[in-house]
């Protein structure tokens, strides 16, 4: 994780154009607002130091500016939600390791520097379809994520809480400082997440891959042998980003830099709305309008050229570039109808995005057994289907955006070394959606490494 000069950001930003959203009716929001633990916790929030800094973010910015240029690739991937049980250092630790082993892969077919981001320190919350969750003749509080209430079904477990919000800020604090400690001390060094690569090609489920594998153990000698610095490549950027549901948190962690009083939400580096909240009139468009952080937005089947362009005229007015990214979610099978127009009206508009897949919530489905899950060849057929539409109209793939975890869980179908719907009993773990496992992750890595070389 890069850390340059970053100014002070000691108190809340106080603009008070940041606060038009509470007039909006904000979507998705817990119950608890107006009440005194809420704007206790509240206060406190806005009191506590910035998780990340206006340096840092502005570092992304210009790494995110080069892969709409098709100068580089960005990588996001993670939890679909991250719990406060499962921030221990050997999970935290998995999932930067399998996104490390991820990005070499694909530096590698993509001949170019591949921006890592985690779904990570702040992913703890969750829109859902309805408020309420019934089972039998109970009926309780759906579950929004560990940042709202508890996932066991009880009335107590269920309870909107505040105080949550502290925990999940020190959650957040405790995870980025372990994921700075692996990328900055060592862990991250290029021969090491090599190595690591080379104990998944021993499986011979993945025995395709073995001549890409053969080309970048080879690169690797060849950098040895003419004595590369080494010292250069044993760290890591690192960046950390999630989905800005909570409006309250985000606005009691978005801070005035010092440097230029510019505000910057300094809850993660990268911040994104979703297909749900992502009206150009609503409490999250203008909320995130307002701040410097680089701004994703899911765009799904649905969305329309012209929503694409308001979009950009909302969030993106100067132009700026690696201020946007759009985060394409359409499913397999309306993927090359749905995204060419959209894609080509941006074109036409001149504007620069960052145009990025997630091939993983379009492609939901329930197994035979009762399990939410994923189809590994539907992701890689919308990764597929993504690049195609990007060949055809001269634009860049600039990005994949992954629901992933380092675990050895089984929750989404399919793979070389394939998970099957017997498996789910044991090792399904996710309290929302599904993820790729670290294997499933690493196989996507190749297969989209190989689109990436044509590119």
């Amino acid at each position: 994780m890069h850390t340059p000069l970053a100014g002070t950001q000691s108190g809340p930003a106080t603009d008070p154009a940041l606060d038009a959203w509470r007039q909006m009716n904000p979507k998705q929001q817990p119950s608890w607002a107006g009440t005194p633990e809420h704007a206790r916790v509240l206060s406190e929030l806005g009191t506590l130091p910035p998780l990340v800094f206006a340096g840092e973010v502005d570092v992304l910015k210009s790494r995110l500016a080069a892969a709409a240029r098709g100068e580089a690739f960005l990588l996001q991937g993670g939890d679909c939600a991250e719990t406060f049980s499962a921030a221990t250092a050997d999970r935290i630790q998995a999932r930067v390791k399998t996104i490390l082993q991820m990005a070499v892969v694909l530096t590698y077919g993509a001949q170019m520097p591949v921006i890592k981001m985690g779904r990570m320190a702040g992913q703890f919350a969750k829109p859902r379809s309805s408020d309420v969750e019934t089972r039998g003749d109970v009926t309780l509080p759906a579950f929004r994520g560990d940042i709202v209430n508890g996932y066991d079904f009880t009335p107590e477990s269920r309870a909107h809480n505040p105080q949550r919000m502290i925990t999940a800020y020190n959650t957040s604090a405790s995870t980025l400082n372990l994921i700075r400690a692996f990328t900055q001390g060592g862990f991250a060094d290029l021969r090491s997440v090599h190595s690591w690569n080379q104990g998944f090609m021993a499986n011979p489920a993945y025995h395709e891959y073995e001549q890409l594998a053969g080309e970048i153990d080879r690169a690797v000698h060849f950098m040895e042998a003419c004595g590369a610095d080494f010292e250069a490549l044993k760290r890591a950027e690192f960046y950390a980003a999630h989905e800005a549901l909570l409006l309250d948190y985000e606005r009691a962690l978005t801070r005035t830099d010092s440097r230029t009083g510019l505000p910057y939400d300094t809850s993660g580096h990268f911040l994104w709305i979703g297909e749900r909240t992502r009206e150009l009139d609503g409490a999250h468009v203008d909320f995130l309008s307002k701040v410097k952080n680089p701004i994703g937005v899911k765009l799904g089947p649905t969305t329309t050229g012209q929503d694409a362009i308001d979009l950009i005229n909302k969030l993106d007015p100067e132009r700026e570039p690696g201020r946007l990214t759009f985060i394409t979610r359409m499913g397999a099978g309306k993927i090359r109808e749905a995204l060419p127009p959209i894609v080509q009206a941006v074109r036409d508009t001149g504007a620069q995005v960052v145009w990025v897949t997630d091939p993983m919530h379009g492609n939901t489905i329930t197994s035979k057994n009762g399990y939410k899950t994923r189809r590994f060849e539907d992701v890689l057929d919308e990764v597929r289907g993504f690049f195609e539409v990007h060949r055809s109209l001269g634009t860049v793939p600039g990005g994949l955006h992954v629901e992933m975890t380092g675990d050895d869980v089984a929750e989404c179908l399919g793979g070389s070394d394939p998970v099957v719907e017997e498996q789910f009993d044991s090792l399904y773990e996710t309290v929302v959606d599904p993820r790729l496992n670290h294997a499933q992750s690493l196989e996507l890595a190749f297969l989209v490494a190989e689109g990436l070389a044509r590119r």
